[in-house]
């Protein structure tokens, strides 16, 4: 069954998750955390996608974000290409760091925000990675800490998160922590990781007992929310797909960015893509595959086949580059 197209528009809330292929490990370290969170946010901040909460562990990643102008698949691209290339170079290994694409679940508001966001911060005392909620509150790799006002950043929206729990910071810090307490014995929640009636509604015999009022609501794999909200969220997206740009627009902008630098470096294309190693060539080659897979969001092979040359080419250039700036 060929996999549904994501749901969003600008300014959308989304439950995002990322698995470690195979269940992989996606860090091994401090270091690669600090690389993750740092790209999590410096992108956000870039992309004003807004991010309310989140929660780093070993081979998974939870968070709660509102997508910004661009949309989410263009803030992802980036993020976790870019982290991806970075972990590969730096551990010495190939091939996919993540299994399949990620999930995104569309939240209706004002029935899950409070409740994703005590969901996603309680994962690391869930999965063992602190054994209390006074280690929690101090715990770096956890928009929890944040909030609690540990380990400070400037671009998780604690403001937005606070007005959901009292009028002044202070009240609604220790509410915000009251909450999350009262949460701990609550389990793992499925009903908050995935759409569809069922997780929406709580369980089988809610919907049965509805239906047997004649209450039948539309649902979604995507979304978690009421019937009424996946009935707008549909239509508006059906408005959307009318108005978006066709599948070719990547290639063309990428198609735009090698005629751009061409033409600033007064090379052929033909020049670029034939493997030519000449220091002008190889500079402009090196300016494009840099903005392809960092700015673009363009996969090492995506790139490579611009450029003519091999992904393991375009590997190379990139941690040549990378190996300079340090």
């Amino acid at each position: 069954m060929p996999r549904q197209a994501r749901l969003d528009a600008p300014g959308t809330l989304h439950h995002v998750i990322v698995r470690g292929i195979e269940r992989r490990p996606i860090v091994n370290d401090h270091r690669d955390r600090s690389d993750f969170v740092s790209r999590m946010g410096e992108i956000a901040a870039e992309t004003q996608t807004l991010i309310y909460a989140w929660a780093l562990l070993n081979n998974h990643t939870h968070i709660l974000l509102r997508s910004g102008p661009s949309g989410l698949p263009g803030y992802m691209r980036r993020f976790l290409s870019g982290y991806a290339i970075s972990y590969n170079l730096r551990h010495r290994r190939h091939g996919h760091l993540f299994q399949n694409r990620y999930k995104s679940i569309v939240c209706e508001e004002d029935p899950y925000f409070k409740e994703l966001i005590r969901y996603i911060h309680l994962n690391p005392l869930r999965a063992g990675l602190v054994d209390t909620l006074s280690l929690l509150d101090k715990y770096r790799w956890c928009g929890h800490s944040v909030l609690m006002g540990k380990f400070p950043n400037n671009w998780q929206d604690r403001d937005y998160v606070f007005k959901w729990f009292g009028t002044t910071e202070g009240e609604a810090k220790r509410r915000y922590r009251q909450f999350v307490k009262n949460g701990i014995d609550q389990g793992r929640r499925p009903e908050l990781v995935g759409g569809g009636l069922k997780r929406s509604q709580g369980s089988w015999s809610a919907i049965k007992a509805r239906s047997r009022l004649g209450i039948r609501e539309k649902f979604d794999e995507r979304v978690l929310g009421s019937g009424e909200f996946v009935e707008q969220l549909l239509k508006q997206a059906d408005e959307v797909r009318k108005h978006q740009f066709s599948a070719n627009d990547r290639i063309k902008r990428a198609q735009q960015l090698i005629q751009t630098i061409c033409q600033k470096e007064k090379i052929s294309v033909e020049a670029l893509i034939s493997g030519s190693r000449r220091q002008v060539v190889s500079r402009a080659r090196t300016q494009i595959a840099v903005k392809l897979v960092e700015e673009n969001g363009l996969s090492l092979a995506q790139t490579a086949r611009h450029l003519g040359v091999s992904t393991s080419a375009i590997a190379k250039l990139l941690n040549r580059r990378k190996r300079k700036s340090n």
